[in-house]
């Protein structure tokens, strides 16, 4: 009996919980509440539990309903803690521009360094069963010999890869070197967080993506070249409803 894939993860809900609601509730709730009920009407360490539970609860939601550990649920919550307890501690803006460079950097060594290992980490964001029809294109890869010059091509997709969350690091970095520049624990480093947190889609989600839709068409594009495959064919299609009653 073949074990049953794991549901398919809704990307908003990923996203929503993972980073949106998180970023909100730190940079928006506490301004929003101290403007309107006075400076100590909130702990700020109650905040960074609420902003926590999104990505953790989220997390475990995850595992329960689909058995695998959600990767970008442990980014999210590393990520939100960290903004959060440079807030608490009042550290110097300068942790914050290096915490927003890290991440980025981090993962993309990640990736970098597991190319050579059994199970890559650019199938997380590139090819994974979630998007494409995996089990379809190794079919077609192992019929047609054309295993090799796939990997060849999954290498220069993952340098792109690579290369993308090294610009997010360069510019996240100088992003919040530049706005950031109030320790934390004060209104003006909630104001600079959310500041900085606006302008970082146009200075750099805009560019990096760039660099991700430029991977992911390159592994499509000569995908489709060694498997014969139409690019309908390479994308999944909804999931059936289950027929069972």
């Amino acid at each position: 009996m073949s074990e049953q894939k794991p549901k398919r993860e809704s990307l908003i809900l990923n996203l929503l919980f993972n980073l949106v609601l998180p970023i909100l509730i730190l940079t928006k709730l506490s301004p929003m509440i101290e403007k309107r009920w006075g400076e100590s009407a909130i702990d700020p360490t109650i905040v960074l539990i609420v902003a926590l539970g999104f990505p953790l609860g989220y997390g475990i939601y995850d595992y329960i309903t689909r058995k695998i550990f959600n990767i970008l649920s442990i980014l999210g919550f590393s990520h939100v803690l960290a903004t959060g307890v440079i807030g608490v501690l009042e550290l110097d803006g300068i942790w914050i521009a290096v915490k927003e460079a890290a991440f980025p950097a981090l993962i993309g060594i990640c990736i970098f360094g597991s190319m050579k290992s059994s199970n890559p980490l650019v199938k997380l964001f590139l090819y994974n069963d979630q998007v494409l029809n995996v089990s379809l294109i190794e079919k077609e890869l192992a019929a047609r010999s054309n295993r090799d010059a796939f990997e060849k091509l999954l290498n220069v997709s993952t340098y792109i890869l690579v290369a993308s969350f090294a610009l997010s690091a360069v510019l996240n970095f100088i992003l919040a070197k530049t706005i950031v520049t109030s320790p934390g624990g004060t209104q003006e480093f909630n104001e600079q967080i959310g500041k900085m947190t606006g302008l970082s889609w146009i200075v750099i989600v805009v560019p990096t993506m760039i660099l991700m839709v430029i991977a992911l068409w390159r592994l499509l594009s000569g995908t489709m070249k060694l498997t014969g495959l139409e690019f309908e064919a390479l994308v999944h299609a909804p999931e059936p409803k289950s027929k069972d009653s």
